[in-house]
């Protein structure tokens, strides 16, 4: 079963009054946002949304009486959800976006997205869209473009040895499944580094994962937008879990001048919260607090204490 991360300092932070309007960019299993809807009261009302269809039957379950809207959309489109449903901006009091994977997600074999069980290299957040899966790719792609892939999005210093075996396996037999792929990877890495506490396989399958749904694209294209969908003095929480999300959140914060940073450093998880979910280690909360436009006399970026 997953368990949100940091969901008590998500709603501290976020603040939903009575009446409040917050949309959930990544609804999941619903954690959140049954969370925040209980705060918002029936006045109020969470719209989330998640590119995954099984996992909005979850979130429908756990939002079950409460006032939530579930959308199947990728965060990306907020604007065009927001419009669908008749909502302005100026009434959006909150966006929270959690970057992470679901436990449920990892659970499903046959989705392809760990490799703690057999099962197809499919990694795909929708599995019913057109998309490439992840078998897909490291059939087709020259040995080039997997290297640079697992470098910039899985940061694997040995991409191109990786690369390199791959297309010379799929000559022979296509990589089919996820034991297959993190066998070779496991092989490829030097054998004083490959017992370390992180699985060798772990930021290959990131980086085929992040490259099959264009995970940082949607990103990029919400921070830009995600000023101009909030009112001023509303919020935006984005929990993150490796450095290539992190730091776009982080920049994308600082850069422009409409946000107010209110974590000068990312909000990261009790010891509590790690010994009973071990998965929220690595989780970081940042918050930024939109400003009015019509305010020249504010400067940029004041620390604001954390509640």
């Amino acid at each position: 079963m997953h368990r949100p991360v940091l969901i008590d300092e998500v709603t501290t932070w976020l603040d939903p009054r009575e009446g409040s309007i917050i949309v959930d960019g990544t609804a999941g299993a619903g954690g959140h946002a049954a969370a925040l809807a209980r705060r918002v009261g029936p006045g109020g009302r969470i719209i989330g949304l998640d590119r995954d269809p099984n996992m909005l039957e979850l979130a429908r379950k756990a939002t079950a009486g409460l006032p939530v809207t579930l959308v199947h959309a990728p965060y990306s489109a907020m604007r065009r959800v927001l419009a669908d449903l008749e909502i302005p901006p100026e009434r959006v009091q909150g966006v929270l976006l959690d970057l992470g994977l679901s436990s449920d997600q990892l659970a499903w074999r046959h989705r392809g997205f760990s490799f703690a069980a057999d099962g197809p290299l499919d990694m795909r957040f929708n599995p019913d869209s057109s998309g490439p899966t992840a078998a897909e790719l490291l059939a087709e792609m020259p040995a080039d473009e997997l290297a640079q892939a697992f470098f910039d999005f899985g940061e694997e210093r040995f991409s191109r040895r990786i690369a390199r075996r791959i297309v010379e396996t799929r000559t022979a037999e296509p990589l089919r499944t996820t034991r297959q792929l993190a066998e070779l990877v496991r092989g490829c890495i030097p054998g004083r580094l490959r017992h370390g506490p992180i699985d060798s396989a772990t930021r290959v399958f990131q980086a085929l994962r992040i490259l099959v749904n264009d995970e940082l694209e949607h990103l990029d294209a919400l921070l830009k937008e995600l000023p101009n969908l909030l009112a001023p003095g509303s919020r935006a929480a984005i929990i993150s879990f490796h450095s290539l999300e992190d730091r776009r959140v982080k920049w994308a914060f600082r850069n422009e001048p409409r946000w107010s940073i209110l974590t000068k450093k990312p909000v990261i998880a009790t010891a509590q919260e790690t010994a009973v979910n071990p998965r929220a280690r690595s989780a970081k909360l940042r918050v930024a607090e939109r400003w009015s436009n019509q305010d020249p006399s504010r400067t940029p970026n004041p620390t604001i204490p954390r509640p």
